[in-house]
């Protein structure tokens, strides 16, 4: 009997741990082992007619349109889990993971203890995965867990070596975190059954209106945003500012809508009239301070996925092929929720930080600062922030192998996180204002020394630099009419709304960018996305407009869930508060639901005319005895040849016939076969079948 079974989430984790370890089997701290692993989730709830026990019960969780059962009594259910469907992508089908269970269970039986290796999610995801597969072979033993912050040897040995015991799941706070965030997604599906009903019952065809606690405040987000962009009006306006022989403008700072009320005009007349009142002003105060910056934050993946999204990668793309460099070590773990790294893993990757420069090209003389900076650097961190791996590719090249965007998330990754090597960048702040007006002033930077911006430019968190040759100010500015208007706004993209999230501090990056992923991709998209920008799709539009008002699309409210979870996960809340807080929602939105359907023809367009069934040319009809003596009917004609009797006699004795037919392209061939019973549809007739291989 071994110490203990390793249990890993994937095949590629079990592998790794093998090449740490020593092997599949084997001996690690003193303790023997066997590694065994599972294919993500191997179980998953029940549906909810199948939770609970009561024939009416039965009928009343599997209805998708009696809104009077809503909100579910979740002490209904049993909360029972069975075997999921495991998809392959090889086969493009689906089977039960119950011999992988079963296996799992036979190799436990040999086991003292089962330690758990799964991913350490910052959602608690790997812990319910494990202790879903724990329950489900019943086992009763010492549990123990490992985290690791990636997959490499020393991570893994230096975990292994960390290991604690869990034998009880419940004062566990991963999994409670996560079993309560399950039960909540469970619960939502309400808001989904009730969308759809209220979609079809206004008279569109749709195939699911999916909604969920990100993915209903990203919709409605868009759709605020495009209806801001459709309601834009351009409004000029009038405004006095100055300029001198450089191009240098001097203008007033308006903060305040009273304060652009009163310099601002609605017509041009007015506007002149009061540049008219200034005059030539000298120049005065004039300053040149030298100033630096640090490089940005790291990436994390939400923002990684939006700077990809403009080179035309889409977020379930990106997704998939990080994954794969991931479990290859070229880039690090990717469900991250760190936006810094600690001491350990800075020094872990600057022994090859000029290998990595090398790759992406980048002057490797410009990585002088190895020191981490205190913005960067976490006292602890459990991944630490989306980089480059300790395994470095040999070029470029070498990493298509992993998917389209692979080469882009390397490049981007890698110059992201070598900026924190670059000096700081060095400019100059020139400020200046109008000595006769000083409420005009002027300024501007001027680069000095680029620095780390010459490896990654983040600009969009730095001032404006000035785009004009002559950095000379003054020594006077003219008044001039400057025209304006009201700015447009922002057209929707993944960057924008990354933003938005982030401002809300409403998930991880990896969590905002598997949502877009998932709202971007199939059949039955909610988002189309091109090169990064984003405009809704009609299940999308439905999607939107069926959550206004609602907490499902608020954003503070699913803060404040987020919160909760947390909180769960902390230890210093009752799970029940998250799940309880499901019923709460569905009870607070399903009204307003119902009402805002009422308006979808408004913003959707004219509802979807009821499917039409095609009419076929009813083909006329023959009937005979066939030779075993049952009475047969049959189409009288096949391939545009109608059978003539004596054809029509050969076929009820079992003969084969040949005759002239045309495909349905139009072209002629020569038809061989006999009278047959076949099945279409799940429904048998009798006809001619065509014996297409002689």
């Amino acid at each position: 009997m071994i110490d203990m079974l390793i249990l890993a989430e994937k095949s590629s984790a079990a592998k790794h741990m093998a090449k740490a370890f020593g092997g599949m089997t084997g001996s690690v701290v003193g303790k023997t082992y066997k590694i065994v692993h599972a294919h993500g989730h191997l179980m998953e709830f029940k549906d909810p007619e199948k939770m609970v026990t009561t024939e009416a019960d039965k009928q009343r969780y599997s209805s998708w349109t009696d809104m009077q059962t809503m909100p579910w009594n979740q002490d209904d259910f049993s909360w029972a889990k069975t075997y999921a469907k495991a998809y392959n992508a090889y086969t493009k089908k689906s089977k039960s993971t119950r011999a992988d269970v079963t296996a799992i269970k036979a190799e436990a039986a040999n086991a003292k203890a089962i330690l758990m290796a799964t991913d350490n999610d910052p959602s608690g995801e790997g812990d319910l995965l494990g202790w879903e597969i724990i329950n489900a072979i019943k086992w009763h033993g010492p549990v123990y867990r490992i985290r690791f912050a990636d997959e490499t040897p020393k991570s893994l040995n230096q975990a292994i070596r960390q290991m604690v015991e869990i034998t009880n799941q419940f004062k566990q706070g991963e999994y409670l975190k996560s079993d309560a965030r399950s039960k909540w997604d469970f619960l939502s599906m309400q808001l989904t059954r009730i969308s759809t009903y209220a979609a079809r019952q206004a008279g569109y065809r749709v195939k699911v209106i999916n909604q969920g606690r990100l993915k209903s405040v990203i919709v409605l987000k868009i759709w605020q945003q495009q209806q801001l962009i459709d309601n834009y009006v351009k409004t000029p306006y009038f405004e006095t500012k100055f300029k001198d022989p450089a191009g240098h403008i001097f203008a007033r700072e308006l903060k305040t809508e009273a304060q652009k009320q009163a310099a601002r005009f609605a017509d041009e007349k007015s506007g002149q009239a009061d540049v008219a009142r200034y005059t030539k002003s000298p120049v005065t105060k004039l300053k040149r301070v030298h100033k630096t910056q640090a490089p940005g934050a790291l990436l994390d993946l939400a923002k990684l996925g939006s700077l990809l999204a403009q080179q035309g990668f889409n977020p379930k793309e990106v997704l998939a092929t990080y994954q794969k460099m991931y479990e290859a070590e070229i880039v690090s773990y990717p469900r991250t929720e760190d936006r810094k790294i600690t001491q350990e893993q800075y020094n872990e990757l600057l022994p090859v930080a000029d290998r990595i420069a090398a790759v992406i090209g980048v002057n490797p003389q410009l990585l002088t600062h190895r020191t981490l900076r205190s913005k960067h650097r976490a006292s602890s961190a459990a991944h630490g922030a989306n980089r480059p791996g300790v395994k470095v590719p040999q070029s470029l090249a070498e990493l298509a192998k992993y998917g389209p965007s692979a080469q882009a998330i390397y490049k981007t990754l890698a110059a992201n996180y070598l900026a924190i090597l670059g000096e700081d960048y060095e400019f100059d702040r020139i400020t200046a204002e109008l000595q006769l007006y000083p409420a005009f002033k002027t300024g501007f930077n001027v680069p000095v020394k680029l620095n780390y911006k010459a490896i990654f430019d983040d600009a969009e968190k730095g001032v404006p630099e000035s785009q004009l040759a002559n950095q000379t100010v003054g020594p006077e500015a003219a008044p001039f009419m400057y025209q304006g208007a009201n700015p447009k706004p922002t057209r929707p993209s993944a960057d924008w709304i990354g933003k938005f999230l982030e401002k809300h501090n409403i998930g991880t990056g990896a969590t905002r960018l598997s949502v877009q992923a998932q709202l971007t991709s199939g059949k039955n998209a909610f988002i189309n996305e091109k090169r990064g920008f984003y405009t809704l799709t009609q299940p999308g539009t439905i999607a939107a407009i069926l959550v206004r008002e609602t907490w499902i699309g608020s954003p503070q409210i699913t803060k404040q869930l987020f919160d909760h979870m947390d909180a769960v996960g902390k230890l210093n809340e009752a799970p029940a508060v998250v799940v309880n807080s499901a019923t709460k929602v569905i009870a607070h939105d399903l009204p307003l639901i119902l009402r805002n359907s009422q308006e979808l023809a408004q913003f959707v367009g004219q509802q979807s005319k009821a499917r039409t069934t095609k009419k076929y040319k009813t083909k006329p009809k023959t009937q005979g005895q066939y030779r075993d003596g049952q009475t047969v009917e049959f189409n009288s004609t096949w391939g545009g040849h109608k059978f003539s009797a004596e054809e029509i006699r050969k076929l009820l004795q079992g003969d084969t016939i040949s005759f002239n037919a045309t495909s349905k392209y139009g072209k002629a061939y020569t038809a061989t076969g006999a009278l047959k019973q076949q099945t279409f549809k799940g429904k048998k007739f009798w006809g001619f079948k065509a014996d297409f291989g002689k």
